[in-house]
């Protein structure tokens, strides 16, 4: 009896208190945690274009061979936490669909305005999750926040290049401001719309599962979406083509959720407000090495605009 007794204490032990990866998260310094998820973060977009592949396909593998290394973890999470509500695994579920939309859109956008600049345009999330916050759970919007929207959309126009003559991707005939725009904002849209469902379900205990599931609905939406639109084509991938795909699939999807996700919440305001700033910033700077993108002075302010509409609204919506 003593010894059934014991062995409920220890499996009731291991199951509220953390372990595995999340453990190994929670103590890491979470500044650390943030900065390299914000690099993996940064090199998603020169992945996808040095991968050759087209928008459809680079989506839907980004999450189908994130699972390959997701699926594993959750199991093991799932036996050492327990399970996840089922009201939570629909809101994990719901957010990945939109997740997978984004995907579509985002690398849609960057073979019209390159890898840098359709990251800088994906920031529009900044503006979106919180009207969507107002509009669904009546949180409160400032005036600042008001009269910062109109800098934010101006400095989204110029950073596409659709206000001026050039621009990334456009001087050499490849692609189309006006497009890539409308492609980024939508991804920035939707990918507002996974942020939401993702903070309405949250962690409870719970660091890869949520991850997963989102994950694998990204891959389904991803998938279908891709399909209808520019085809999932996987037979004219060559090695290297699987090689930056592969690396996308596991910085982009896998190492940025879990670190970031893992750090933000334990950051101050103003260490979080610059993480998050980080990404943009550091993805033209990669776009111009790696790829030999160079964005036109007006898209270098409208750069500007973006970073900055982004650390003011970070900075006072965490600090309060």
């Amino acid at each position: 009896m003593a010894r059934q007794e014991k062995s409920r204490e220890e499996r009731e032990t291991s199951r509220s208190s953390p372990g595995g990866l999340g453990a190994l998260l929670e103590r890491a310094e979470p500044t650390t945690l943030a900065v390299i998820g914000s690099g993996c973060t940064s090199a998603t977009g020169v992945f996808v274009k040095l991968s050759g592949a087209n928008a459809g396909t680079a989506a839907f593998l980004r999450c189908a061979l994130a699972l390959v290394a997701l699926v594993p973890m959750a199991l093991s999470e799932l036996r050492r936490v327990g399970p996840r509500p089922g009201r939570l695994l629909g809101l994990d579920a719901a957010a990945g669909l939109l997740l997978g939309v984004d995907y579509v859109f985002w690398a849609a956008s960057i073979h019209h305005v390159g890898a840098g600049i359709a990251t800088v345009l994906l920031n529009v999330q900044v503006v979106v999750f919180p009207l969507l916050a107002w509009i669904l759970l009546g949180d409160r919007i400032s005036r600042s926040f008001l009269a910062a929207l109109p800098v934010m959309l101006m400095g989204l126009a110029l950073a596409a290049g659709a206000v001026g003559a050039g621009g990334v991707g456009v001087e050499d005939g490849e692609g189309n401001p006006w497009l890539g725009l409308a492609y980024g904002v939508a991804a920035g849209v939707t990918y507002a719309g996974y942020l939401f469902l993702s903070r309405l379900a949250g962690g409870r205990g719970h660091t890869v599962t949520p991850v997963c599931v989102s994950t694998l609905t990204a891959a389904v939406a991803a998938g279908t979406l891709g399909a209808l639109w520019s085809g999932i084509d996987l037979m004219s991938l060559d090695a290297m083509a699987w090689l930056w795909l592969s690396l996308l699939a596991l910085t982009g999807q896998v190492l940025t959720w879990l670190l970031v996700g893992s750090a933000l919440p334990r950051l101050s305001a103003t260490t979080g407000a610059a993480v998050l700033v980080l990404p943009p910033v550091m993805a033209v700077l990669l776009g111009a090495i790696v790829l030999g993108e160079r964005a036109t002075p007006l898209q270098l302010v409208g750069c500007a605009l973006v970073v900055l509409a982004i650390w003011l609204s970070q900075r006072r919506a965490r600090a309060s």
